[in-house]
């Protein structure tokens, strides 16, 4: 695809990252000449300097024939006005825009194509804050993970000396859980990938990827690994966009106390919130930690902008008792330096959100694309179309696909056939009943299954995409 990327920032260069790295032909803008310059040494695209909204600069970019816009500058309004001028002078067939602002949010008719034009919008700010909430949710997990609207869940956790996991083949967990269809994915050992099968064992350190319905997650880790106290009391560092929003979600279940250095900005955040504590300090002052009973807190997010900051404020405060710390880390490479060590958990805002992006680039219908491992794996949510004559998978056990070694289907969300009557202000509509498959070798994909694929290496996903084109013939 022919691709034009409006904004160099973390977004916008983890895009262009996972993009290039597929063959896509790449354009990024942005006012930055040394960060373009950057960008241009290390990754194979071409860059254009000035303003994202400016015809003239979208023209340069070569927007008369780009397939795809992806506007995710810092600014709202260049987001929206670069897609318009897309829209109405190149016709640039899919136009998505980073929108921070929830405004928008409360009025798609704004986004529409007699307006904005926005074809897609996200925004990695909810996004990062959705995916905190999952591990507040999930305490003992280092990544949570749904697919298919929320009927399955896929999680990530450590293996420890002692835990039921360790040191038992894998073909015992169907007889700890005789009722539930559980698998697990994939292992990562010393950061290298291992094909589970039933006879593979488990050892203590290894990040293990279990699946299965969201009904069922909650036995499945109760059973597989002792589950964590629930989280009752946390501190938040940082009251900027990503600290407000989580506050917000989670003040009416947990006790949460949130930390800001600025005076004007904690006054304005006391304003917006209801249950929350606001203090205005620092979030690296020993005595301000110890004031605050640092050592009963659950779990303590670093979430300021200033990684630094968040990295220094994690470790003291798991250092001081803290069950869990998070800390927000923009640099990959800080990311894979600190998780696992005092830093329980450690989160890139770009990788955390490069998933919705991903999934409108995708050939073929995926419904969801997930970055795991700090965007070394990924897993699909892709949607067979077709027919056995005119497409690879329908038709076809699993065992029988030509599934490149590290890939592996993991679960189809089926539609049933049926329907239950639900009622919304007194009027009922019909909606339609699915059911989860957890796969095996001998499962066999039907057309318009939703297909949840696990790929231990990002270099894997356009083979399996390529697997489930759908052939000319069939329209």
């Amino acid at each position: 695809m022919k691709i034009i990327i409006l904004g160099a920032g973390q977004v916008g260069t983890s895009v262009a990252e996972s993009l290039v790295s597929e063959a896509n032909d790449i354009t990024i803008v942005d006012n930055d000449v040394e960060r373009l310059n950057a960008l241009q040494e290390r990754l194979d695209l071409r860059v254009v300097t000035g303003n994202a909204a400016s015809p003239s600069i979208l023209d340069a970019a070569g927007a008369q024939d780009a397939d795809l816009l992806i506007a995710v500058t810092q600014s709202d309004q260049t987001n929206l006005c670069a897609c318009r001028v897309a829209k109405t002078l190149f016709n640039v067939p899919t136009r998505i825009a980073r929108l921070r602002a929830a405004d928008y949010v409360d009025y798609p008719e704004l986004l529409n194509d007699s307006n904005f034009a926005v074809d897609h919008s996200i925004c990695p700010e909810q996004i990062v804050t959705d995916y905190i909430r999952k591990l507040i949710e999930f305490p003992e997990a280092l990544q949570v993970l749904e697919f298919a609207d929320g009927m399955v869940t896929m999680i990530a956790v450590k293996a420890f000396e002692g835990g039921l996991l360790v040191g038992k083949p894998l073909k015992t967990i169907p007889l700890r859980l005789p009722n539930i269809d559980a698998r697990v994915v994939a292992i990562f050992r010393r950061d290298q990938s291992i094909s589970p099968t039933g006879d593979t064992v488990i050892e203590s350190g290894d990040e293990v990827f279990i699946l299965a319905a969201t009904s069922h997650i909650r036995r499945v880790m109760a059973e597989l690994r002792r589950m964590d106290k629930p989280i009752r009391r946390i501190i938040i560092a940082g009251g900027g966009n990503i600290g407000l929003r989580l506050a917000k979600a989670v003040e009416g279940s947990v006790n949460v106390k949130l930390i800001e250095h600025d005076r004007r900005r904690a006054e304005h955040l006391a304003s917006q919130l209801g249950k929350a504590l606001v203090l205005r300090g620092d979030a690296t002052d020993e005595a301000l930690l110890d004031a605050e009973s640092i050592e009963e807190t659950d779990m303590f997010l670093a979430l300021t902008n200033d990684e630094e900051d968040n990295i220094m404020s994690a470790s003291l405060a798991k250092q001081m008792g803290a069950r869990r710390a998070l800390a927000l880390i923009n640099r990959k490479s800080y990311v894979d330096l600190v998780q696992g060590g005092r830093i329980d958990i450690a989160i890139s805002p770009a990788q955390t959100s490069i998933g919705q992006l991903l999934a409108r680039v995708r050939r073929g219908d995926v419904a969801a694309v997930h970055s795991l491992r700090r965007g070394a794996a990924e897993a699909l949510e892709v949607i067979a179309h077709g027919d056995a004559k005119h497409c690879k998978v329908i038709g076809r056990r699993i065992e029988e696909l030509d599934l490149p070694d590290g890939a592996s289907i993991a679960a189809i969300v089926r539609n049933t056939g049926q329907s239950r009557t639900e009622y919304n202000e007194l009027v009922a509509y019909e909606v339609p009943i699915f059911e989860v498959i957890i796969a095996h070798h001998d499962t066999v994909i039907r057309t318009e299954d939703h297909v949840i694929v696990f790929c231990t290496s990002k270099k894997l996903v356009p083979k399996v995409e390529k697997l489930f084109q759908v052939g000319w013939g069939f329209f």
